[in-house]
């Protein structure tokens, strides 16, 4: 009875093994790196390369040794889009989809700069003569307007010199009146006959040498003062006093500098604008500029640079703005919202965009009947949809189904509810 039951056991697994495996030789075969289809191979053809009897048995069980793809449509090499295509051309049928008519129309186009606040002007008060320190009439931080005093220096013999230049001066003077006096005395005497001819050139000599020597005295005498005046330093500009100050009792050389004055009215904005805006960039242009501790000033573009930075390709912006109560300080982080104006593009559902076989982004669109792609540039994302330029003005977008029909492809278009 034992012996019935295994017997049957085996019997039955025996059955089992074989019609596994016959259904196992039905299959495919695949290696890789020959492409689509060309690395395929039944089992039963790599066992028994001529045939034989497992070949025989898997034949009139009727089950196909090989599998054949429908010609391109079930290609695995093809995209998605490009298999719906080719079944599509298969079945006779054109593809629907969705399309929305888009128009050219104007946009805002602001651009945010990233940079930082800077003075205007910063100006060296630096002496014009050599000589000791007498007084510093300012101290760090003070605000001073455009020719109040700085420093003094000692005037030493200066003073001497303008007297001296003084004395020189009257006597030019006085030679000069007697010049006169006698040139006026010889041509009275001439016209009476009383001297002689050739008399009044050496009058007339007299005469200019005494007005040279009188402009000399003058040129001394102005020479003199300045050097005077020189020892008195004054501010060239209007603004805050900034360090270093000279100190009183030292030596301060020709060029030497007696403190620095920073100009915070008017200030300017420093940043840089990416090279794909910069054609739209021109001076006059209105921006606002906001600082890290959130002050606000209203601006122009006063300076574009022609040459871009060699390690970012950005190009140089000054915004000018007005700071008449030197809040804005020098240095501070800030951003400026320069308005460009409004230039051509089209408002589209970000929904619309796709990438290409290229993986380009851009818009599937249908022209006479047939998908054309176009690639775009996104100028600005709102909540309306994304501005895009790169588009004829007036434009048929696939907005469903576009990720389904390629270039070229005839297709059924609707127009969108």
């Amino acid at each position: 009875m034992r012996v019935m039951r295994a017997f049957s056991s085996y019997g039955i697994a025996a059955v089992l093994v074989l019609l596994i495996a016959a259904w196992f030789s039905t299959g495919l075969f695949i290696e890789g790196g020959n492409g689509p289809h060309g690395g395929e191979t039944s089992v039963v053809s790599m066992i028994e390369e001529d045939g034989g009897p497992i070949t025989d048995a898997v034949a009139k069980t009727g089950i196909a040794l090989t599998v054949h793809h429908g010609e391109g449509v079930e290609d695995p090499a093809n995209s998605i889009a490009e298999r719906n295509a080719l079944a599509s051309e298969v079945e006779g049928e054109l593809r629907v989809v969705r399309i929305e008519r888009f128009n050219i129309q104007p946009m805002s186009l602001e651009v945010t700069l990233r940079g930082h606040t800077e003075a205007k002007n910063t100006l060296s008060v630096v002496a014009q003569t050599t000589d000791i320190v007498e007084a510093v009439s300012v101290v760090e931080g003070q605000k001073i307007a455009k020719g109040d005093l700085v420093c003094t220096l000692q005037s030493g013999t200066r003073q001497a010199s303008i007297d001296q230049a003084n004395a020189a001066l009257a006597q030019a003077e006085a030679g000069l009146s007697k010049a006169n006096l006698d040139f006026a005395t010889n041509s009275e005497l001439l016209a009476k006959g009383l001297a002689p001819e050739n008399s009044v050139e050496a009058y007339a000599a007299n005469l200019r040498t005494a007005e040279a020597a009188l402009a000399a005295a003058k040129v001394a005498l102005n020479n003199s003062e300045d050097a005077l005046e020189k020892t008195i330093i004054k501010a060239g500009l209007s603004g805050v006093v900034q360090g270093p100050i000279v100190e009183a009792g030292a030596m301060l050389n020709f060029g030497g500098t007696c403190a620095k004055i920073i100009q915070l009215d008017a200030m300017v904005f420093v940043g840089a604008i990416p090279q794909s805006r910069i054609s739209f960039a021109r001076l006059g242009m209105p921006a606002e500029i906001k600082t890290i501790n959130g002050l606000i000033a209203q601006g122009e573009v006063s300076f574009i640079s022609v040459s871009s930075d060699v390690s970012t390709r950005t190009f140089k912006v000054e915004v000018e703005f007005p700071n008449p109560d030197g809040k804005i300080l020098d240095g501070l982080t800030a951003e400026a919202l320069v308005d460009m104006g409004n230039i051509p593009a089209h408002l589209l559902p970000q929904s619309a965009l796709t990438l290409d076989s290229d993986g380009v982004l851009g818009v599937q669109t249908v022209k006479d009947g047939a998908v054309a792609f176009y690639p775009i540039e996104i100028l600005g994302d709102t909540r309306d949809g994304m501005w895009v330029a790169g588009l004829p003005p007036f434009v048929d977008v696939i907005i469903l189904g576009q990720e389904y029909v390629t270039e070229g492809q005839k297709v059924d278009a609707r127009y969108a509810e």
